[in-house]
């Protein structure tokens, strides 16, 4: 079953590498739907744009909540001061 629940984040000033290299990105695109390529039933996808511009990845759901704590993790322990204008929770 599928739940049809996009979210989309705004990454204007990010980058992403792709086949013909780098390129800035506009947004990220988060859905949990059934994989191409991916071999589970259902993966959480993050199809990461800049208009035609892609980079798609498929998640298996353990390893994407994994990622997801270790992103989190990463941001808390960077020293203050050093990712300027980023609120931390705790």
């Amino acid at each position: 079953m599928c739940t049809y629940e996009t979210a989309h984040v705004p990454l204007a000033t990010s980058s992403a590498k792709g086949a013909s290299g780098w390129f800035r990105l506009e947004q990220a695109t988060v859905y949990l739907d059934h994989p191409v390529d991916a071999p589970h039933d259902h993966s959480l996808n993050v199809d990461f744009r800049r208009g035609a511009q892609r980079v798609a990845v498929e998640l298996d759901p353990a390893g994407a909540r994994e990622l997801a704590v270790t992103i989190l993790t990463m941001l808390d322990a960077a020293p203050v001061g050093l990712l300027k204008g980023i609120a931390r929770d705790g």
